[in-house]
C-alpha cells in the first residue's frame, strides 16, 4: 500500500495498473440522493478530494445529479482531468431516454451502450473514461454474447473513450461467468465483503485475484449504518432486519471500548489485500476528512482478535 503524508493511501488496481486511493469517492454523495448539495458545495468538496488524494471518482447516471456536478467541476477549472481517475456506468435499462435505475425493458445492444457512453463523456467534459462498468445488468448472458453490452464496452476502447472495461454488480454467478470471459480488467461487487458478511471471499475474491483483475467493494460501511451512528438514524427500527440489529450490536461493541466503529469496518476491508478500493459517498468535507483519518489510523491486531472473538 502506497502512502503519501496526510493523504490516502493507495493501492495498484490489478492489471489497470492504475494507482487508485484505498477508499475511492462514490459520487452518489453529492447527487442529492442523501441530502442537497450545491454545484459549488460539490466543487469545493471533489477539490478537496483531490487533495486529499481520494482521486478516483466512480459516477454513474443513476446517482442523482453527480455525473453533471462532477462536469462542472472539471469544465469550470475546480480540477483537471489529468489529477483524477474517472470511472463511469452503462446500465442496461432503457424507458425514457437512457431509463432510470432498474426501470424499463432491458436493451444490451452494442449500439446503445456507444450513444450512452458518448452522451456521458458530453455531460462531464473529457474525452475518455478511465473505466467503465456494465452496471447492475437484470441477466449475464445478454451482456456476454456478440453485439451485447460487454462488446459495446470494447467498442467504446476501440474508439480511445474507455481504456480499462468490467462490471459492477452484485450476484457472484455473474461474477465469474464475467471474470471467465477472460475479457474484463476489472470489477465491483458489493455488500458481500464487510464486518457482517463476507461471502465474496469464496468465490469473487479468490477467481478475481487469479486474473489479475482491479476490485472494487462497495459498501463497505453499508451505507452508513456502519459507522459508528446509531442505525435507526438510517433505517426506522420497525423495518430493521437481522443485518441492522446486528450493526447496532457492533455498534455498542465499539462504543463500550472506545473503538471507532469507522477505523474498524474500514480496516477489516483493507486488511484483504485483494481488495484495492472500497468507495464511499462522502456527503461533505467534513465527512470525507473523517474517512481519510480512519483509513491512516490503522488499528491494533488485538482490536480485530477480540471483536472476532465476540461473534458479533
Amino acid at each position: 500500500m502506497e502512502l503519501r503524508k496526510n493523504c490516502c493511501p493507495r493501492r495498484r488496481w490489478g492489471k489497470t495498473g492504475l494507482s487508485i486511493p484505498v477508499i475511492p469517492f462514490g459520487t452518489q454523495g453529492f447527487g442529492n440522493n442523501f441530502g442537497p448539495v450545491s454545484d459549488e458545495e460539490a466543487g469545493r468538496l471533489i477539490r478537496r478530494a483531490v487533495d486529499l488524494g481520494v482521486n478516483h471518482f466512480d459516477s454513474a447516471r443513476c446517482y442523482g445529479d453527480s455525473l453533471r456536478k462532477l462536469g462542472v467541476a472539471i469544465k469550470g477549472g475546480v480540477v483537471k482531468r489529468e489529477e483524477l481517475v474517472i470511472g463511469g456506468r452503462v446500465c442496461c435499462h432503457s424507458g425514457a431516454q437512457w431509463g432510470g435505475y432498474g426501470q424499463g425493458t432491458p436493451d444490451y445492444g452494442a449500439a446503445r451502450v456507444l450513444a450512452d457512453v458518448e452522451d456521458q463523456l458530453g455531460i462531464l467534459g473529457i474525452s475518455r473514461f478511465d473505466v467503465l462498468f456494465v452496471h447492475d445488468p437484470p441477466a449475464i448472458e445478454p451482456t456476454l454474447e456478440a453485439g451485447g453490452t460487454l462488446e459495446g464496452l470494447e467498442k467504446a476502447r476501440e474508439r480511445g473513450w474507455v481504456d480499462w472495461i468490467g462490471y459492477g454488480m452484485n450476484p457472484h454467478p455473474f461474477h465469474l461467468a464475467a471474470i471467465a470471459s477472460g475479457r474484463i480488467d476489472a470489477l465491483l461487487c458489493f455488500s458481500d465483503y464487510n464486518l457482517l458478511r463476507q461471502t465474496a471471499a469464496a468465490d469473487i475474491l479468490p477467481a478475481a485475484a487469479a486474473a489479475g483483475l482491479g476490485v472494487l467493494n462497495g459498501w463497505s460501511i453499508m451505507r452508513g449504518y456502519l459507522t459508528g451512528v446509531p442505525v435507526e438514524r438510517f433505517v426506522p427500527r420497525e423495518q430493521w432486519g437481522q443485518d441492522h440489529q446486528r450493526a447496532e450490536a457492533i455498534r455498542r461493541w465499539c462504543e463500550d471500548r472506545g473503538v471507532s466503529l469507522l477505523r474498524l469496518a474500514l480496516h477489516f476491508c483493507l486488511r484483504d489485500e485483494r481488495i484495492h478500493g472500497n468507495p464511499l459517498g462522502s456527503l461533505n468535507i467534513e465527512q470525507l476528512e473523517k474517512n481519510v483519518a480512519a483509513v491512516l489510523e490503522p488499528l491494533p491486531a488485538e482490536v480485530f482478535a477480540e471483536f472476532e472473538k465476540a461473534g458479533l
